[in-house]
């Protein structure tokens, strides 16, 4: 048989496979259905499950057997992942209500894995049933089966709202769903407000539905991230372990969900070890049980609120949930907030209410219709025997019942087959009785379809007794206090450290021991040197309380406390800057200052590449924002190049590309306001830009390196003071031979210095080698290049002391 071929692009071949692979994933494998909050294979389970009829009031079977089932009949996709799904159903501490019911080695919260499904037993939960409560009366759709052969139901009746009391969790194609369990007291509360009020608004709803309810139990810190999650479907709940102190020990009772009992132990164990938590002498699971109970026990003297505070910063006693409420409603996915979800509930369990109900009624009509039919045979008992006996068979018999007593085919089939018995006196008045209560059921199952209030109250009826049923307390309680940072300052030991900052923008802090117990004799610290040549520029002691400004060349300032700087070891490259803030791609950190304290006596002076200075007061930049605020405004084409802390009282020298500096005294430069632009503070050619700026320390020396690898030093007294805004004196020639002015720094005789070449060549030298000469001179030759390499940094080593 020859069948027809034809030519597609591959490009359309490939979009038009992916995306019915997508649509596949989406909604037959990852998402669950709004209605239910089931995926596909745990309703299978489920459904398979209740026709093998292992309910909660029957003995349980073995879980290869139910497994064995659902693939077989419903889910062709291999035994394992039925399996896995069905353990996770039965795990307490994965579902906030179990839907199964396992009988042996079902995993636990240490992350051992169940046993084989050929040991473990399982059967339906209670709470189950009432999943598939009405199942049988046509109250949803079915579908054939992957074969044809059977039918298996396109969603469960779900008298429960399973999608929030349990949640989901699953990956799919280009989106993910992650939602939370919840309380089901809280949540049918909410979802009796809402039949009662369909107008509700979602703030009136988390009047009754606090937050997520994990089964684990955990603190939630705050509010914010739960009403993001409630009012957009998306938000960042924060959930941290339960703890309390007892003499010197912290105990934990409950942690986060879904973190691994024995890997959390683990990496408390690790943080010890690499000292990024200290004073903690022991730790033992004591977990039986009863419950679960962590001890850690601490040195002594330790502060138990610093040690807690620190594990909760660098493990996953803290963690966080981040809430996608992401569902197939309809068949398309949607993220749905808090109401959507109710709404989607409601609505099913009144499609499901209606549908029963016409069921019911169709069948209590049908018995209506035959007890009518035996009662017309009772009333005429003596002519319906005489008939049926003179009859020559079952068809004239019942065509005799047909023609004379005006019955139809179904009651006179009723007729025929009615037992002897049923003509005593008692089981006429049985019938009869029965025919009177099918007539009032009649009457009110048509009442109940008259109009949707009466179904709503039918619902919310039902959703009182579940909460009667199988409300409990809530296990997760919910902090008011916000802690995006469990750490705070109250709780940080005081101490002094050592901030670092690298020639390619990498900052660390490091305990003052570190450089204490070096024993270098003085010959000064050089920082880590990483493959790329990357050296410290800039190292300072302060107290780990104090702040760190980090100015940027946008000219804006970003602000942290020294104790939020990342720990580093000694031979750490540290953390990225840039990281650390909302920084756009081209911004760099031009400058660090330490500040103890935003002293208004104490002034911020900028010195930007077009030749500016501003003089801002420190006090007004006490009040940052996370995205950083503006330290000065620039220019187009401008930058910030240097910034230095004075007292406003201060001598300033600024040099440029092209070997010119001026001199000035700092009270030239009026006091203005952070998002000033600044005055001039050298005068510049078109084609010279400033390159550093230098408080003119008494008995120290300017040091002027060029790109070329040529520099000198001079006394800072042979700059006369000029006024500022000037066009400068000659600070050094830039002749062919030097090249253009790299870096200016402010030295003595016991200073030392690192030079850094374009190529990564790095070179060290002391300044009391450097020739001391006047200012108008080409110095002398620091570092030896090759003719395609150019000298970009210089930095100062900064003693031991």
């Amino acid at each position: 048989m020859v069948k027809e071929i034809q030519q597609r692009l591959i490009e359309d071949e490939m979009k038009k496979s992916y995306v019915d692979y997508a649509m596949s994933v989406i909604t037959h494998r990852a998402l669950p259905n709004a209605k239910d909050g089931l995926k596909p294979v745990h309703r299978r389970i489920l459904y398979a499950m209740s026709t093998m009829g292992i309910f909660h009031n029957k003995s349980t079977v073995k879980s290869a057997r139910i497994t064995g089932e659902c693939m077989g009949k419903y889910h062709p996709h291999g035994n394992a992942p039925i399996y896995e799904s069905l353990v996770r159903m039965a795990q307490d501490f994965s579902l906030r209500y179990p839907l199964v019911k396992g009988q042996g080695n079902f995993g636990s919260i240490d992350g051992d894995s169940p046993a084989a499904e050929r040991y473990t037993e399982a059967k339906l939960s209670k709470i189950a049933d009432e999943m598939l409560h009405d199942l049988d009366k046509e109250t949803v759709d079915f579908i054939p089966n992957y074969d044809n052969t059977l039918e298996e139901p396109t969603v469960l009746p779900a008298k429960i709202p399973n999608l929030l009391i349990n949640g989901s969790t699953g990956i799919a194609v280009g989106m993910a769903t992650n939602i939370p369990p919840h309380n089901i007291s809280e949540i049918l509360s909410a979802v009796i407000a809402s039949i009662d009020n369909p107008e509700i608004s979602i703030t009136d709803l988390m009047s009754y539905v606090k937050g997520p309810d994990f089964p684990t139990g955990g603190i939630i810190s705050g509010t914010s991230g739960i009403k993001s999650a409630y009012l957009t479907g998306r938000g960042k709940v924060i959930v941290k372990a339960r703890t309390n102190f007892e003499d010197d020990k912290i105990i934990i009772t409950e942690i986060p969900y879904m973190v691994n009992k024995s890997t959390l132990i683990e990496e408390i164990a690790d943080l010890v070890k690499d000292k990024r938590v200290e004073s903690i002498s022991d730790i033992r699971d004591e977990s039986d049980r009863e419950g679960m109970r962590i001890v850690i026990k601490l040195k002594r003297d330790a502060d138990p609120n610093v040690v807690l505070n620190q594990l909760f910063t660098h493990s996953q006693l803290k963690t966080s949930f981040g809430v996608i409420m992401l569902a197939l409603l309809d068949g398309e996915p949607r993220v749905l907030n808090l109401k959507d979800l109710i709404t989607a509930f409601i609505s099913h369990r009144k499609e499901v209410v209606i549908r029963r109900t016409k069921f019911d009624l169709r069948k209590a009509e049908e018995r209506a219709h035959i007890l009518l039919g035996l009662k017309t045979a009772l009333e005429n008992i003596d002519a319906v025997v005489q008939l049926i006996k003179k009859s020559q068979g079952v068809e004239e018999a019942r065509n005799g019942l047909m023609g004379t007593f005006k019955l139809t085919d179904v009651q006179s089939n009723a007729i025929l087959d009615m037992k002897l018995q049923r003509l005593t006196s008692l089981e006429t008045e049985k019938l009869n009785k029965e025919y009177d209560e099918t007539l009032k059921l009649i009457f009110t199952l048509q009442d109940l379809l008259s109009a949707d209030s009466k179904i709503f109250h039918v619902i919310k009826n039902e959703l009182l007794e579940i909460k009667e049923k199988y409300g409990d307390n809530r296990k997760t309680e919910i902090a008011e206090s916000e802690e995006g940072e469990i750490i705070t300052e109250d709780l940080i030991e005081q101490d002094d450290v050592v901030i670092t900052v690298s020639t390619s923008g990498y900052i660390k802090q490091l305990p003052l021991s570190t450089y204490k117990t070096q024993g270098r004799g003085g010959k000064g610290v050089i920082g880590a040197k990483s493959d790329d040549e990357d050296i410290i520029q800039d190292i300072f002691v302060t107290s780990n309380k104090n702040y760190l400004l980090f100015f940027s060349s946008e000219g804006k300032v970003y602000w942290l406390k020294a104790y939020q700087i990342p720990e580093g070891s000694r031979y750490a490259r540290g953390k990225a800057i840039v990281n650390l803030f909302e920084m756009d791609q081209k911004e760099k950190v031009n400058a660090v200052l330490p500040i103890p304290s935003f002293d208004p006596d104490k002034f911020i002076l900028f010195a930007t590449k077009k030749g500016l200075v501003k003089k801002t007061s420190l006090q007004d930049y006490s009040n940052p924002r996370k995205g950083g605020i503006i330290a000065i405004s620039l220019r187009e084409g401008d930058e910030v190049v240097d910034v230095a802390l004075t007292d406003g009282k201060k001598e300033i020298i600024i040099a440029s590309k092209q070997g010119l500096a001026v001199k000035f005294d700092e009270n030239d430069a009026r006091d203005m306001g952070r998002t000033a632009t600044g005055v001039r503070g050298i005068n510049l050619s078109d084609d010279d830009e400033v390159i550093g700026m230098q408080i003119a320390q008494s008995n120290a020396q300017l040091l002027t390196v060029t790109e070329n690898g040529f520099g000198k030093r001079t006394p800072l007294e042979e700059y006369r003071l000029i006024n500022r805004g000037g066009k400068g004196v000659i600070n050094i020639q830039t002749t062919q031979r030097n090249g253009h002015v790299a870096s200016i720094k402010s030295v003595f005789d016991d200073d030392e210095l690192i030079l850094i070449s374009k190529k990564g060549i790095v070179i060290r030298v002391a300044a009391k080698d450097i020739s001391s000469v006047g200012r108008n001179t080409q110095g002398v030759t620091i570092m030896r290049l090759d003719s395609d390499d150019k000298v970009i940094e210089v930095a100062k080593v900064v003693k031991d002391d």
